[in-house]
C-alpha cells in the first residue's frame, strides 16, 4: 500500500510507501535527526579520527554510541586510508548492521563510498579511467558497462552508495577536480553521466547487484573563477540553466537516487545555503526526490569559511531550511544536537524533519536495505575477474588520445631501441589519479604494484635489451640532464613521459597550467639528443605543452587511464591497438587562453601575437588514429522544420586506411542568428563506429528541434525561428526552423 504524504514546500510533494510512513509516525526527534546525520567510519574504529589503529578495527563502544544512542542514518569512508578487502569491509558493515538492527525500530544504516573510477576503496576489485578518460573513450556503451561493474563490486562488500557519478561541467582546466568531470559540454557529461547511473542503478535499485548513484557537486562546482577548488563562482542564472542544469535533469529523469551539494558559492551565495537553487529549482522546478547530502562538513563552512553564520548552529539552520536532507558531518555530533535544539526551540518545524527523513528512508527501501543490508561474498563470483579487467583494459585503450604523428612515427616496430624516461614514466599515481586506494592516490605505486607502469608495460611488448630506462635520475640536476642526453644518444626513439602525479582537491590547486620547469629543461634536453620525441603526458588537466610540442614526433594524451594505462600505452607505441580516443576538452595552448569550443564569435578577437584568442593546441573531439576515415553524402529528410520537428540527418563514414579502427561522428549544430548571443557551435550527438579497411557506414542521427533550444533573456528555454548549419566530419548543411 502506498501512503500519500503532502507537504507543501514551493509546490513539491513527497509519496511515501507505508512502511515509511509507519517508521515517521513511531520515530522520535532525535532518531528522526539521527537518521540525518552522517559519520565517518574513523567514529566508530579504534584510534581517533584521521589516525585509526592500523589495520582499523571496529570499537564496539564507539559504535554503540554512534547507532544505539545517535541513531546515526549513514556512515561513509574507508578507514583513515586503509585499503580494505572484502572480507573485512563485510565485517566492519556487517557489525554496523547488526548494531542497527538492536535500535528500536531496527533501522539500517545506509553506508557510501566514493567509487569515483571503480572500486576505489575496496582492495581486488575493479578500477577504471577517472571520469575524463572515459569521457576521452566517447563510448556510452562502456560508461554503462562501467557503472554495471562498480555496482556489482560495491555490492559485493556490502556498500549499496557510491558518491558518484560526478556531473559537474568541467569549464576552467586549472580546476583540481576538472578529471572527476566527464569534461567540459554539456551533451557529453548528460549522456555519459546518464549511462553511468543507469549501471549502477538499473530498473531495480533493491537488486543485490545495484547501489545508489550520487549526483555531484549541484551545481556550478566546474566554474570557480580563480580555477582552486572550492572557491566562488560567478554564473548568470540564465547561463546556470542551459550548461549546469541540463545533466542533472537527465538523471534525475531516469531516477537518481541521491545528490550531493556543490562545496562553493554561486554569485556570493554558498550553495548549501541556497534555498532558491535547492529547494526551489531542484525539488520544485526539476522534481528530484530523492536524498539530498552535503559535502565534507560543509555545514559547518558556512560559519568559519564562508563566514554567513554567527554559529555553527547558525549554519545548521541555514542549510536544513535551504533543503539539506543529510549533513556529512563527518566527525563531531555537533550537527544532530544543534538540530534536536532548533527543532525543540521551534525555529525548525519537526515536519520539515520528517520530509528529509522521508526521503532518508526512501532510499534505504528502495535499496532493499530493510530487507537485507548485505549479502555473501559468494554471491559475486565475479569480483575482481578477468572479465572486468578486460573491460578496464579496453575502457584504458580508448581512453587514450593520439594528439600528433608525424611523418606516421608510430607505431614503431618492436626491433627499435627506445629510452623510457620522464618522471611519470613508472609511476602509477600519475596513471590513476586522486581517489585510488587512498583519497590523494598516493599508495597507488604499492597498493596497486600488480599492474604495469608505462616502462613495464613497454617491457613486457619487447625485448628487454630494446628498452633503456634508468629510476635513480634526478631530472632537476646539470648531471641528471646531461647522463639523459648520453642515453637519448645511443637509442632509435625517446619514449619521453611527463604530466601530473595523484591529486585531488585542494592538494591539486595551482598557479601555473605551465608544466613544471623541471620536465621542461628534460624535454629540451631530449630534443636537443636529435632523436625522435615520443611524448606521453599523463594527468588530470591539460597543462601547457606548447613549448615542447614542435620538436615532438609524436604526442599521446593518457588522462588518467587507470591501472591498466602503461599496457594500454605500450600497445598504443607498437601498434598493437589503432587509437580511437578524442579530446572531450580544449586542450589550450596558454595558460591564459581558456577558451572553450562553444565559445562565442566575440570571445574570438585579434591577438599581436597568436592570431586570435581562440588558438587551442588541440580542439574539443580532436584525435588522430593509425587509419583514416572520409565523411560523405551528408543528407537531411528536409530542410524546414516546424519547432516540434525532428532532423533526420545520415552521412556516410569509410574506413580509406589498412587497419580496423573506430571512429567518433561528432553531430554539431550552429544557430546564425539568435536574440541571445548564440555560441559558434554546440556538439548535438555523437556516435562511435568501428569500421574494418575498406568499409563503409550510413551513420543516422534523429535530433528533435528542441534540442536546439537555448535559455533567453527571460530564464526560459526558447527555440527561435531562423536558420541553423549542421556539421557531420567535412560535410555541412543549413536547414531552417520556423513558427
Amino acid at each position: 500500500m502506498i501512503a500519500i504524504v503532502i507537504i507543501p514546500m514551493n509546490g513539491t510533494s513527497q509519496t511515501w510507501s507505508t512502511q515509511v510512513q509507519n517508521l515517521l509516525e513511531e520515530m522520535t526527534l532525535k532518531e528522526k535527526v539521527g537518521q540525518m546525520t552522517q559519520l565517518s567510519v574513523d567514529m566508530i574504529c579504534v584510534g581517533e579520527p584521521y589516525n585509526v589503529v592500523m589495520p582499523a578495527a571496529v570499537d564496539e563502544e564507539k559504535l554503540r554510541k554512534a547507532v544505539l544512542e545517535y541513531g546515526v542514518g549513514s556512515i561513509l569512508n574507508t578507514p583513515s586510508g586503509d585499503y580494505v578487502d572484502v572480507d573485512r569491509w563485510q565485517g566492519i558493515i556487517g557489525n554496523i548492521q547488526e548494531e542497527a538492527k538492536k535500535t528500536r525500530l531496527r533501522i539500517p544504516v545506509l553506508y557510501g563510498l566514493d567509487h569515483i573510477h571503480g572500486v576505489s576503496y575496496i582492495k581486488g576489485g575493479t578500477l577504471f579511467p577517472q571520469p575524463l578518460g572515459l569521457a576521452c573513450t566517447w563510448n556510452v556503451d562502456l560508461a554503462h558497462e562501467v557503472g554495471v561493474i562498480t555496482a556489482y563490486e560495491s555490492r559485493a562488500a556490502g556498500v549499496p552508495w557510491s558518491f558518484s557519478p560526478a556531473m559537474d561541467i568541467s569549464r576552467n582546466p586549472e580546476w583540481p577536480r576538472f578529471w572527476e568531470s566527464f569534461g567540459e559540454d554539456v551533451l557529453m557529461n548528460k549522456e555519459m553521466g546518464l549511462a553511468m547511473v543507469t549501471g549502477m542503478q538499473g530498473n531495480d535499485p533493491e537488486n543485490k547487484e545495484k547501489i545508489a548513484a550520487c549526483l555531484k557537486h549541484f551545481t556550478g562546482y566546474g566554474l570557480p573563477l580563480s580555477g582552486k577548488d572550492r572557491t566562488p563562482a560567478w554564473i548568470p542564472e540564465r547561463y546556470l540553466r542551459e550548461y549546469f542544469l541540463p545533466q542533472y535533469q537527465a538523471s534525475i529523469d531516469a531516477g537518481a537516487l541521491t545528490i550531493m551539494v556543490n562545496s562553493g558559492e554561486i554569485n556570493g551565495v554558498p550553495t548549501h545555503a541556497d534555498k532558491q537553487l535547492l529547494t526551489d529549482i531542484l525539488r520544485g522546478e526539476m522534481g528530484f526526490e530523492g536524498l539530498l547530502v552535503t559535502d565534507w562538513q560543509d555545514i559547518h563552512y558556512l560559519h568559519d569559511r564562508h563566514m554567513i553564520a554567527a554559529s555553527l548552529k547558525d549554519a545548521v539552520r541555514l542549510a536544513i531550511e535551504a533543503g539539506i536532507d543529510m549533513s556529512m558531518t563527518p566527525v563531531s555530533y555537533d550537527f544532530a544536537d544543534l538540530l534536536v535544539q532548533l527543532v525543540e526551540e521551534k525555529t525548525i518545524s519537526e515536519s520539515r524533519i520528517d520530509l528529509s527523513v522521508g526521503r532518508i528512508l526512501t532510499v534505504k527501501e528502495k535499496l532493499g536495505l530493510f530487507t537485507r543490508s548485505h549479502f555473501p561474498k559468494s554471491d559475486y563470483a565475479k569480483f575482481g575477474s578477468d572479465e572486468f579487467e578486460s573491460v578496464s583494459l579496453q575502457a584504458a585503450t580508448e581512453s587514450l588520445v593520439l594528439l600528433k604523428n608525424s611523418n606516421d612515427v608510430l607505431p614503431i616496430n618492436k626491433q627499435s631501441k627506445v629510452l623510457v624516461i620522464g618522471p611519470t614514466s613508472h609511476s602509477m599515481s600519475s596513471l590513476n589519479g586522486g581517489w585510488t586506494t587512498t583519497w590523494q592516490g598516493d599508495r597507488a605505486d604499492s597498493d596497486l604494484a600488480q599492474y604495469n607502469t608505462i616502462v613495464e608495460g613497454i617491457r613486457n611488448l619487447v625485448a628487454a635489451d630494446q628498452v633503456d630506462f634508468f629510476a635513480d635520475i634526478d631530472y632537476q640536476s646539470l648531471d641528471g640532464l646531461a647522463l639523459a642526453k648520453t642515453k637519448a644518444a645511443e637509442v632509435d626513439y625517446v619514449i619521453l613521459c611527463i604530466g601530473e602525479h595523484s591529486y585531488t582537491e585542494d592538494s591539486g590547486n595551482l598557479n601555473d597550467l605551465n608544466l613544471p620547469p623541471h620536465q621542461l629543461s628534460l624535454a629540451q634536453a631530449m630534443m636537443e639528443s636529435g632523436k625522435p620525441i615520443i611524448l606521453i603526458y599523463t594527468g588530470g588537466r591539460p597543462r601547457i605543452i606548447s613549448q615542447i610540442e614542435p620538436n615532438s614526433t609524436a604526442i599521446v594524451g593518457a588522462f588518467y587511464p587507470g591501472p591498466n594505462g602503461g599496457d594500454a600505452i605500450a600497445q598504443l607505441i607498437y601498434g598493437e591497438m589503432c587509437p580511437s580516443g578524442k579530446l572531450a576538452f580544449t586542450y589550450p595552448q596558454y595558460a591564459n587562453s581558456l577558451t572553450t569550443y562553444d565559445h562565442k564569435h566575440t570571445e574570438d578577437r585579434d591577438v599581436m601575437i597568436s592570431g586570435q584568442s581562440y588558438n587551442p593546441q588541440y580542439a574539443f573531439g580532436y584525435g588522430l588514429s593509425y587509419t583514416s576515415f572520409i565523411y560523405s553524402n551528408l543528407e537531411i529528410h528536409d530542410r524546414v522544420y516546424q519547432k516540434d520537428g525532428t532532423i533526420e540527418a545520415s552521412v556516410t563514414v569509410r574506413n580509406t586506411g589498412q587497419r580496423i579502427g573506430k571512429e567518433v561522428v561528432q553531430v554539431y549544430i550552429s544557430d546564425l542568428l539568435a536574440s541571445i548571443t548564440p555560441p559558434v557551435r554546440r556538439l548535438r550527438a555523437f556516435e562511435k563506429i568501428q569500421l574494418a579497411p575498406g568499409e563503409a557506414k550510413n551513420v543516422t542521427f534523429a535530433i528533435p528541434i528542441r534540442d536546439l533550444a537555448f535559455v533567453g533573456i527571460d530564464n526560459q528555454w526558447t527555440v527561435e525561428s531562423g536558420e541553423f548549419r549542421l556539421q557531420i566530419g567535412t560535410e555541412t548543411a543549413v536547414l531552417k526552423v520556423v513558427d
